[in-house]
């Protein structure tokens, strides 16, 4: 593959992020590490979500990402990747995180259904979990933290997939609700092509819910575990705002619009956030 035609837009912006990356909690000297591992995972995300591309298309774009990443291949195209890679070497945070996530992006183009909510929480280790054990890593915190640290990422990423249930569906053919749900409640996944949740739809939501609801049991400690008072403020903010979004989305459709945190969201739970970690 020609190298300058590895990265393609896929319509997206960080402003369509729920959860703040690399914000200004974290210390000056980090945040450009974060904005850098950031930029890898966008580029990648950018490539597995473009509509344009097929499958083996996209595979081998992020394969070749990896081989940059790992210092397998050079040249244009490659310079998030290589960036990446020089992080790495300033920090000495293993390149697995990034590894994985770009693993995830390939599991994207591939794979389009999940059966139960196990085989979801695989596909999370690797697309969301990598992102808080890199933080973790490069902070220099104790890893006794990651299982607090993956329930909160994982968290997230189920969030974020249950605001996007249809546009994923529509747009990628992508879904990430367990089927076994689906079919013990009698819905299929076409119904997420309607104008609201049938009651058994909303059932399957309200149960994927309940299965954040017992991954944030687990998040919620994490404030306390760790070292860093600015990290602890960044998870403790972005645990409020999982919750409040949680919240949202039981009261809400995501079928019949999209349910989303808004400003006032933001900055009350970035001020309680910040409360509760410097008191963690």
């Amino acid at each position: 593959m020609d190298g300058p035609a590895i990265e393609t837009p896929s319509g997206k912006w960080s402003g369509d992020e729920n959860f703040p990356v690399g914000s200004w909690l974290l210390a000056s000297r980090l945040r450009p590490h974060v904005a850098t591992f950031y930029a890898l995972a966008r580029s990648a995300d950018d490539i597995a979500d473009n509509g344009a591309l097929d499958a083996d298309d996209k595979v081998r774009r992020l394969a070749s990402l990896r081989a940059a990443l790992l210092g397998e291949a050079r040249g244009p195209g490659h310079e998030k990747a290589e960036r990446m890679r020089e992080s790495l070497r300033l920090t000495g945070v293993t390149p697995q995180h990034s590894v994985d996530l770009l693993a995830a992006f390939t599991q994207d183009a591939t794979k389009l259904r999940y059966k139960d909510w196990d085989d979801l929480m695989g596909y999370c280790y690797l697309s969301a979990s990598p992102v808080g054990r890199y933080l973790l890593d490069l902070h220099g915190e104790d890893r006794a933290g990651w299982p607090a640290s993956d329930a909160l990422c994982n968290a997230l990423q189920v969030l974020n997939h249950l605001q996007d249930c249809k546009d994923d569906y529509l747009i990628l053919n992508r879904v990430y609700l367990p089927l076994d749900w689906m079919e013990e409640y009698g819905t299929r996944v076409e119904e997420l092509d309607r104008p609201a949740a049938s009651p058994a739809m909303r059932r399957v939501l309200d149960r994927t819910l309940d299965g954040v609801a017992g991954l944030m049991v687990i998040a919620r400690t994490l404030p306390a575990r760790l070292r860093s008072k600015r990290l602890a403020m960044e998870s403790a903010v972005i645990v409020a705002l999982a919750d409040r979004l949680t919240a949202l989305l039981r009261r809400g459709d995501p079928i019949a619009g999209r349910v989303a945190l808004t400003k006032p969201d933001f900055a009350l739970c970035g001020l309680r956030g910040v409360v509760r970690g410097l008191a963690a």
